[in-house]
């Protein structure tokens, strides 16, 4: 069976390059009838908070991508002291003592040589006295030891990856204080639950290269790895400094529609146009994830609005009668109301103030060189109720009195009837609306 995961850690909100990684690994599960487990990495227990944990919950169940079951790895870390005393037995565990501090002056004195700034293994060579010695100044952390070879893969979006486990430091993953860290976590919640795919962003290349060699150890076969590119800006820059305005929750409060946001990211990247999906069905049979490229994809907030304006616009009744019923709208008028504002809103939000229009008129728009023009033109305007055949009979009457036609016409007659440039159809505004409109 088809196992995937989306391993977020509780400590801040979900934002669109999260979504990314979760709605690649939900439409491979789904495609294949298989699992998606929401795995919270919250080893962390300072940074790692309950609310962040309930939002990112939130914000997946707003989306649609609903998991079937959630694993957290605070209450695993049991099976992460096995593992490791796994790797010590078999000599691929090692305690080092380097701080921050001298860790940094070896990696610039590597590079003011010349040399890749990878780990010396200084802490190999220490006797046993001199750990001892070291341990009473302070906590050691634990590395895992690369044997120095290739760790080749082939990659579901990048293609055939090789890299020289040489070239990389021997990753700590246990910290000094103890915090178990990601990449030995990561690997034993993988295995132990069956993980089949794993969709990550290519900053974890790296990482995915030392995970594998650590399955090996442990004596598992490693998943599926795909690695998708990282998103952009509109104009290329890193993404990272715009995160705090693109928070799912954020997304969410500006009007965004779920299914317009989630069609938008199920091809930003691919070599397929993009196509407004109706459901979540039609994502999960649209989605190929070798479709996808390995260079860096930009990513502009701004597209949300249009994307979500053309979702509503193909929206029945039924798909608003909440928000509709909400705004006022007396049942009788629901049905001709949605028909005629429905490709005029940006946002559900715009939904009320629509039928505030209708229901209590608005203030006119009027150019002083058209005000005469207008106060005629009400003038002739037939006392209600009116409906679809009024706004012509209307504009013909108004026509014939001031010699005005086409644009002259008919723009004055809007912007002083709806106070705005544009928006439905005249025939269905002098059908809906409720008041006699006045200069």
């Amino acid at each position: 069976m088809t196992v995937t995961r989306f391993a977020p850690s509780p400590t801040g909100y979900l934002h669109v390059g999260n979504l990314r990684t979760a709605l690649m690994n939900w439409l491979i599960a789904r495609a294949a009838g298989g699992e998606f487990i929401l795995r919270l990495d919250d080893t962390d227990p300072e940074r790692s908070k309950p609310e962040f944990a309930d939002a990112i919950k939130q914000d997946l169940e707003w989306l649609g991508l609903e998991w079937d079951r959630v694993e957290t790895q605070s209450a695993r870390l049991d099976r992460y002291a096995d593992a490791a005393d796994k790797l010590r037995a078999a000599g691929r565990f090692y305690e080092a003592f380097e701080t921050p501090t001298e860790l940094d002056l070896k990696r610039k004195k590597q590079m003011n040589m010349g040399k890749p700034p990878v780990y010396d293994r200084a802490a190999l060579a220490l006797s046993e006295e001199e750990r001892a010695a070291l341990r009473a100044e302070r906590n050691g952390h634990w590395r895992f030891k690369l044997d120095h070879e290739r760790i080749e893969w082939t990659d579901g979006i990048l293609g055939d990856i090789s890299i020289d486990a040489s070239s990389v430091s021997d990753p700590v993953l246990i910290r000094g204080d103890g915090q178990v860290l990601y990449t030995i976590a990561s690997v034993v919640d993988d295995t132990d639950m069956g993980i089949t795919n794993v969709v990550r962003g290519s900053d974890h290349v790296t990482n995915t290269a030392t995970q594998i060699q650590i399955m090996a150890a442990l004596g598992h076969s490693a998943p599926a790895f795909a690695h998708h590119s990282l998103l952009t800006g509109p104009q290329g820059e890193a993404l990272s400094k715009r995160l705090g305005t693109l928070a799912l929750r954020d997304l969410r409060e500006a009007g965004v529609e779920p299914l317009a946001l989630l069609s938008h990211m199920a091809r930003l990247g691919s070599s397929d146009p993009f196509e407004m999906r109706m459901s979540h069905a039609e994502l999960i049979a649209g989605f190929d994830i070798s479709r996808f490229g390995a260079a860096p994809t930009k990513f502009d907030r701004e597209d949300l609005g249009p994307l979500t304006a053309k979702y509503l616009s193909t929206l029945s009744l039924e798909d608003v009668a909440e928000d509709v019923a909400a705004a006022g709208v007396p049942e009788a008028l629901r049905e001709r109301f949605w028909g005629a504002v429905r490709e005029n809103i940006q946002t559900r939000a715009d939904i009320a103030p629509w039928w505030t229009f209708f229901a209590k008129g608005a203030t006119p728009l009027v150019d002083e060189e058209d005000r005469d023009f207008i106060v005629q033109a009400f003038s002739i305007l037939p006392e209600g109720p009116w409906d679809e055949t009024t706004w012509k009979s209307w504009t013909d009457a108004v026509k014939e009195a001031s010699g005005r036609k086409g644009r002259g016409l008919f723009m004055p007659l809007r912007k002083a009837v709806t106070g705005r440039e544009r928006g439905p159809e005249m025939a269905d505004v002098m059908a809906l609306l409720q008041v006699r409109p006045s200069i």
